[in-house]
């Protein structure tokens, strides 16, 4: 737990420059405007669509009894609508950062912090593209096999959050490693970090929803990712290696 948190603190510093700024803001915009302009024209037809199905789903549940729960599966539809919208117009938003920004923060953390991290290039641009597809799927699916848990209260803004915390680590621990670390390597660190980035995911799909701070979340959990991976990168690279350890012990 301390690892995130302390990623998250040197995130915060890196913030503080001109060109973490201006990553932290266009991405966000771009994502609000493609996102609002689907809500004005489908909105009501979408939550409309989905109250019907509610619907269906209740009868074909409760002994085939009819079901009429009119208005209020209708605001059920418009709320579930509303925990979708934030979430997807940051995913939105972290995945053109992905493609347009990470580039950059890795340099600009490797540049302050790793620097004499050696660069073995294990990911590629086909391979964050492919990740990110992964990703994009990944959401529909859990979506898809969640979606009639939504009509119940207390899953509401659970499930969004448990979705988009996996999409999260899922789209950022690609970028942040493919530079320096080798395949093998990438593969390692995310096994033994997989609680910890789902961690991280979880922080970022919360922070979507305040109000304003949303527009920091992509880029202060994406250089968070970054700290967090190349220094567990820089770790493993520094551990001895275990016959050599026994080796200089027996010496």
């Amino acid at each position: 737990m301390s690892r995130v948190f302390s990623s998250i603190a040197f995130a915060f510093l890196n913030l503080l420059h001109p060109r973490m700024l201006w990553l932290m803001i266009w991405p966000v915009l771009v994502a609000l405007f493609l996102w609002g302009l689907a809500a004005f024209f489908y909105w009501t037809s979408i939550a409309l669509w989905l109250a019907g199905h509610f619907r269906q789903w209740i009868e074909s549940g409760v002994f085939f009894v009819r079901f009429d729960g009119g208005d209020a599966l209708v605001f059920a539809a418009h709320v579930i609508l509303v925990l979708l919208f934030v979430p997807a117009v940051y995913l939105t938003a972290l995945l053109i950062l992905s493609v347009f920004g990470m580039t950059e923060m890795v340099e600009h953390v490797a540049a302050r912090r790793f620097l004499q991290l050696e660069r073995r290039r294990g990911g590629g641009i086909a391979g964050s593209v492919w990740n990110g597809v992964v990703a994009l799927a990944g959401t529909l699916l859990l979506g898809i096999i969640t979606l009639p848990l939504w009509i119940i209260p207390p899953f509401w803004p659970l499930i969004p959050v448990a979705i988009f915390a996996w999409v999260n680590q899922r789209v950022l621990r690609y970028d942040a490693l493919a530079e320096h670390a080798s395949a093998e390597e990438m593969k390692a660190i995310f096994a033994k970090l997989r609680k910890p980035l789902y961690m991280l995911g979880v922080l970022f799909a919360l922070l979507a929803y305040v109000p304003l701070a949303g527009f920091i979340a992509p880029v202060l959990f994406g250089l968070a990712f970054i700290h967090l991976l190349l220094a567990e990168l820089q770790a493993l690279r520094q551990a001895p290696i275990e016959g050599e350890a026994r080796r200089v012990e027996a010496l």
